[in-house]
């Protein structure tokens, strides 16, 4: 993994939009089915919006119809980050960027084979790079 990324608080605001500081600094999400890499469809990496670090490919993308692209496996599991979240009542697994621990979203055990997860991101954590 590459070397971690720490910021102030004021330096992530002047880098991040309104709604990308909200989601991946607050551990807040966007509202479903409104994220712009939704219904992204071609090869490429999804990154970290706040550091760049690589974290999912186009491969395992999968519509969940959840509102949310969801991913069945990160592209390398030693980039992410997984803590319990007990917030709103529920019990769920927050994924987080491993390099900066930007809130990326939740996983859950309801997706597809081979691994039967669900990475459930939001689009304001991500950037996409398409393949050359």
């Amino acid at each position: 993994m590459s070397d971690k990324v720490e910021k102030s608080d004021a330096e992530w605001r002047r880098q991040l939009n309104d709604e990308q500081y909200y989601v991946t600094r607050m551990k807040g999400t966007e509202r479903p089915f409104t994220g712009k890499l939704l219904k992204v469809k071609e090869a490429g990496t999804f990154r970290c919006v706040c550091c760049g670090e690589s974290l999912f490919d186009s491969e395992t993308k999968f519509e969940s119809g959840t509102g949310w692209p969801s991913f069945w496996a990160p592209l390398d599991g030693e980039k992410i980050k997984e803590e319990h979240d007990r917030s709103h009542g529920m019990h769920r697994i927050e994924v987080m960027c491993g390099r900066c621990e930007a809130h990326l979203g939740h996983l859950f055990p309801d997706g597809p084979e081979p691994t039967g997860q669900r990475y459930c991101i939001n689009s304001a954590a991500l950037t996409f790079e398409p393949k050359e």
